[in-house]
């Protein structure tokens, strides 16, 4: 087995998606908490308050679930790359830094979902994801290119079908960035549609066995998106 050394890069990377994660739930408000000390109100006003919060809560699930897949999915790329270099560094680094940014144009979106005639929120909303497809897409092919920094034992079908969804991953980003130009709503619906379909060939391949385990590691046969 290939000695593996991707572990601080990998930690790092995970640090950084968690702090994302996190970030997210802080544009939540608490109803009342607006003024100090904070007002204690009624059920009615509470449960009132607490429904007029639903464009926030629609674009942090939203966000929670595509940070969430792109974790998924940067955990199963890595377990084909074993090696790194700067460039793969700097790639990673990239990808960190769309991560990261997303709970900006969360906070943005859920400001602005209900103003039907805005679109600048939701446009750098699918801005971001598409940004982040990209360069989950650059790193991929930068590793995978002649194998540059796989695993020596990698199984070529694998890498194959990787690469095949990775050419494919970008293109929806694409229709939902023109989407948001001309329908906010749309925008959240069809990214969280996005990011459930995303997940959906990892775990379904989760109880594939492939037909050839001589040359292949745990985990190689699963195919991810991005």
């Amino acid at each position: 087995m290939d000695e593996k050394e991707t572990g601080r890069l990998e930690a790092f990377s995970d640090g950084v998606f968690a702090v994302a994660i996190t970030l997210l739930v802080l544009n939540i408000r608490i109803p009342g908490s607006e003024t100090f000390p904070a007002t204690l109100l009624p059920d009615t006003d509470l449960w009132r308050k607490l429904g007029e919060e639903w464009p926030t809560l629609a674009a942090y699930v939203t966000s929670f679930a595509t940070i969430g897949v792109m974790w998924l999915n940067h955990h199963r790329l890595f377990i084909h790359i074993k090696r790194t270099d700067t460039v793969l560094m700097l790639l990673n680094l990239l990808l960190l830094l769309t991560i990261v940014f997303v709970p900006v144009p969360t906070a943005l979106l859920a400001e602005y979902l209900v103003k039907l005639d805005q679109h600048a929120a939701a446009i750098i909303y699918s801005g971001t994801f598409l940004a982040m497809a990209l360069s989950f897409n650059a790193l991929w092919r930068y590793a995978s290119y002649h194998n540059r920094l796989l695993s020596k034992n990698v199984d070529p079908h694998a890498v194959a079908a990787i690469s095949r969804q990775f050419s494919f991953g970008p293109v929806p980003y694409i229709i939902l960035f023109g989407v948001s130009w001309i329908n906010t709503p749309a925008t959240i619906i069809l990214n969280f549609a996005l990011a459930l379909f995303f997940v959906l060939p990892g775990h379904l391949l989760l109880k594939h066995k492939p037909s050839q385990t001589t040359a292949t590691e745990p985990g190689a046969s699963e195919e991810l998106s991005g």
